[in-house]
């Protein structure tokens, strides 16, 4: 849980998120992550604007980069960033671009944009919190159906399943944009693996919950977010 007090509550995610506008705001894709966003940050994630650079921090990192307008919109609800910003998103002078920078947005833990890239960091980070005796502390990272494709999610699910990589926690949102697909669906190629994996409803707020707080020991844990096409 995050110990983020917040005047806001999921049902103002649509007026946060309307604040930001442009020819490259990638709506729908945005739209397709705000349920898993919003039942993280509000009742997964232990981290806080308060506790965004502290060592034992979860880590959130965001591989799905294009249209992070629902990421920029939780962020301002739980208080990362002031919800002023949201009206420059992409303007030349504003920290909220296109891609989320790390350096720039407070409690970004990755700049994200080239898929493909998020899931083996976030294996990396798993490694070294792990190395440092953090072990309490889970790495999650948010991934789409589509860039499971590339060749290095691959290499890092393989890795991350043979080593037994209890902190790691990839939430893919499927809205069936991949390529080619697996058989079984997008949970088999987890478990293949090794992984534990769970397919639930997107928009469920309560499946999602309960999916993200599955207790896995001895293995990394995904869960896929199953969300229709035309919403994504």
């Amino acid at each position: 849980m995050t110990s983020t007090s917040s005047v806001h509550d999921f049902t103002d995610l649509p007026r946060l998120m309307s604040l930001m506008t442009g020819d490259e705001k990638h709506g729908p894709a945005a739209t397709s992550t705000l349920d898993v966003l919003w039942v993280l940050y509000d009742r997964v994630l232990r981290v806080s604007p308060q506790t965004a650079d502290a060592p034992g921090r979860d880590r959130f990192l965001l591989s799905k980069g294009h249209g992070p307008m629902a990421y920029y919109a939780v962020l301002a609800a739980k208080g990362f960033i002031p919800e002023e910003w949201l009206a420059g998103f992409g303007a030349y002078e504003s920290p909220l671009g296109y891609h989320p920078d790390r350096t720039l947005v407070p409690g970004a833990e990755i700049g994200s944009g080239s898929l493909g890239h998020g899931l083996p960091l976030a294996v990396g980070t798993a490694l070294g919190l792990k190395a440092q005796g953090l072990h309490g502390t889970r790495t999650w990272v948010l991934v789409g159906d589509a860039e499971m494709d590339e060749g290095s999610n691959h290499e890092a699910v393989a890795f991350a399943g043979a080593v037994g990589l209890e902190g790691l926690h990839v939430v893919a949102v499927d809205n069936s944009s991949a390529t080619y697909g697996w058989r079984g669906g997008l949970a088999s190629r987890f478990e293949a693996e090794g992984w534990s994996a769970l397919t639930v409803d997107g928009r469920d707020h309560e499946a999602l919950y309960e999916a993200f707080t599955t207790a896995h020991p001895g293995r990394p844990h995904a869960v896929v977010a199953r969300v229709e096409p035309k919403d994504a």
